[in-house]
């Protein structure tokens, strides 16, 4: 009946999903930017950035010219002289102190701004209807949001914006000091074997052939860190993920005497963590040999560079400094890709991490593309009706015994299924999370429906407003709130309505159930439609509500999906929730996430 989506279908044939280049996927990022509400400051602070850098790499070249002139005045005993570029030396280093300090508050700030347009953008594009809830089933890419919304967002825009700083300064600077370099390298003249020779701007292609060796040794050897920064990234928060919810289930693991076997999971997760520690630690000290090598040798190499030209006499020693200076220069500024290649590894894996999840974000909106849909319609009686109605999911298709249901206002009916048999899935289509399958659902014409899933939602804030949601507390008097604690046996809490907490940590399982129950006698719904909810109540939660829908909410509807042990005489229906043989099964997009395929669907 259904037909899988076409990425599915690629993939059934044996062809690889699509792979996402490093290209299309920070085309990705600067996009997301240049739609941000922060574009126009990152454009300010970049352009400030521009000027500043700019206005060193002036100064710089400033300074090498006062290194001559000073190294001159030593060179030749002139008291005064020297007095003279001492003084000048303080105008150089106050400009160069003062551009100093405005690069860092221009990088600082934007990187603060940076990370606010990605995470804003990343939590819209997580909070977008249903994605949030897609993309948590849809495999690896799904795990931990936090970790690439918060900590990888962060983290990027740091990189990103040093990175990108520091390329533009060595950029600049390597613009300007090749002029110089190459002036001082004009009429020197070489000796080799007694033959005797000139090479226009010599010491210039001694700097570009010097760190452009280093350059490439160092990525050869670096190149391995891209993919296991991904991996320890990856690791890490699987780590963490793994600690949170040893944390948050303290106590059934001490009542369970699980220690041990918590122990052991968790330094499995981080054995796995160091297995990629130890990896890059290898490939880090590889890379050392190759930078740490370069930078000592670079001591030197610019005075054995420029050493011909001064024996030569075509340097004074000043001007040899100046040249060693500007050698420098320009070798430093073309071994910025030698001194960066971890933090660009680092850089691209954490790119590939927030650009991946930010893709796979979007792609929620196709799930199931080549699927067929549930149609969604008003009932014009106020009923609740379903026709024909099949649900898809990843494991398979269900549907109800009855081809044709009709639910009347007032009734209290009872969906029972065995577990597996897709009973969240139906609950997901009658609230329009999930619209995959076929047949109709026509809800109620009065918008008064609260779903109620499995887990409550409870969030933080005060008990009073709590209770209050979705509307404001104001609506509501002290007695009611009480009254509808009172109703649900969590009359104790009623002291408490004023007090701000973490209400989802502070209360069992049972009572934030109850919490959520107490809700319906605030809104007083006509519909009411839980998924298992009623079923995870304790037996005196059970009875209070029941008899709340028989005395204070008689008119209204209850549609519980449960199982078939929630059977109880309230419901003087009961309809059956089961396996459709016929009706095939979605898939989801495949993807790619530094390397690894994904894409399971959540379960049903």
């Amino acid at each position: 009946m259904a037909e899988k989506t076409n990425a599915a279908s690629e993939a059934a044939a044996g062809k690889a999903p699509p792979d996402d280049g490093f290209i299309v996927l920070a085309r990705v990022l600067l996009r997301a930017l240049g739609a941000s509400r922060q574009r126009a400051v990152l454009w300010g602070l970049a352009a400030g950035l521009l000027v500043v850098v700019g206005g060193t790499a002036i100064m710089q070249i400033v300074l090498n010219v006062w290194t001559k002139a000073f190294y001159d005045s030593l060179a030749q005993k002139d008291m005064s002289e020297f007095g003279r570029q001492l003084f000048y030396y303080l105008f150089i280093a106050g400009a160069l102190l003062a551009l100093n300090v405005a690069q860092l508050w221009l990088s600082m700030t934007m990187k603060m701004k940076m990370r606010e347009g990605l995470t804003r953008d990343l939590i819209a594009q997580w909070l977008t209807p249903r994605r949030a809830f897609l993309i948590s089933g849809a495999g690896v890419i799904g795990v931990n949001p936090d970790q690439r919304i918060d900590a990888d967002a962060g983290h990027l825009s740091d990189v990103s914006t040093d990175l990108g700083a520091g390329l533009l300064q060595s950029a600049l600077l390597l613009i300007c000091f090749v002029g110089v370099l190459w002036g001082l390298s004009r009429g020197v003249v070489l000796s080799l074997l007694g033959h005797h020779f000139s090479i226009p701007g010599y010491m210039v292609w001694a700097a570009l052939i010097y760190a452009g060796v280093a350059s490439f040794f160092s990525w050869r050897v670096g190149r391995p860190l891209v993919p296991l920064n991904a991996e320890r990234y990856a690791r890490e928060s699987d780590l963490r993920f793994a600690l949170v919810h040893a944390n948050e289930h303290s106590e059934g693991i001490a009542v369970h005497r699980g220690e041990n076997e918590e122990s052991t999971r968790l330094n499995r997760q981080l054995s796995r963590l160091l297995v990629i520690l130890r990896e890059i630690i290898g490939v880090t000290t590889r890379l050392t040999w190759v930078s740490a090598g370069y930078g000592w040798f670079t001591i030197v190499a610019p005075i054995v560079v420029a050493s011909p030209a001064y024996f030569a006499g075509s340097l004074t020693f000043g001007g040899l400094l100046m040249a060693v200076g500007a050698f420098n220069q320009v070798q430093q500024s073309l071994r910025w890709f030698v001194d960066n290649v971890g933090a660009i590894a680092d850089w691209r894996a954490t790119l590939l991490r927030v650009a991946a999840f930010r893709r796979a974000l979007q792609d929620m909106d196709r799930v199931g593309g080549g699927a067929s849909r549930i149609e969604w319609t008003v009932s014009p009686g106020n009923k609740l009706q379903f026709d024909d109605l099949t649900v898809l999911s990843p494991s398979g298709g269900i549907r109800l015994d009855q081809p044709h249901v009709e639910i009347a206002a007032g009734e209290h009916v009872l969906i029972a299924g065995a577990p597996g048999a897709g009973k969240t899935s139906l609950f997901r289509a009658m609230a329009g999370l999930w619209s995959w399958g076929a047949g109709r659902i026509a809800l109620p014409s009065d918008d008064r429906i609260v779903f109620m899933p499995k887990r409550p939602y409870i969030p933080d804030g005060s008990l009073r407003d709590i209770l209050a949601k979705p509307a404001a507390a104001e609506n509501f008097t002290t007695a009611q709130f009480e009254a509808a604690l009172t109703r649900m046996g969590l009359a104790y809490l009623a002291r408490r309505l004023d007090e701000r907490g973490r209400w989802d940590q502070i209360l069992t399982d049972p009572e934030q159930r109850s919490l959520a129950f107490a809700r319906l006698l605030l809104h007083r719904p006509l519909w009411v439609i839980a998924d298992s909810a009623v079923d995870l109540l304790s037996a005196t939660g059970r009875a209070a509500l029941f008899d709340m829908f028989n005395k204070e909410l008689s008119g209204s509807t209850l549609v519980s999906i449960a199982s078939s042990q929630g059977a109880d005489p309230f419901f003087r229906r009961v309809l059956c929730l089961s396996r459709d043989p016929r009706g095939g099964s979605l898939a989801f997009p495949p993807h790619r996430d530094t390397g690894e395929e994904f894409g399971a669907g959540p379960s049903a």
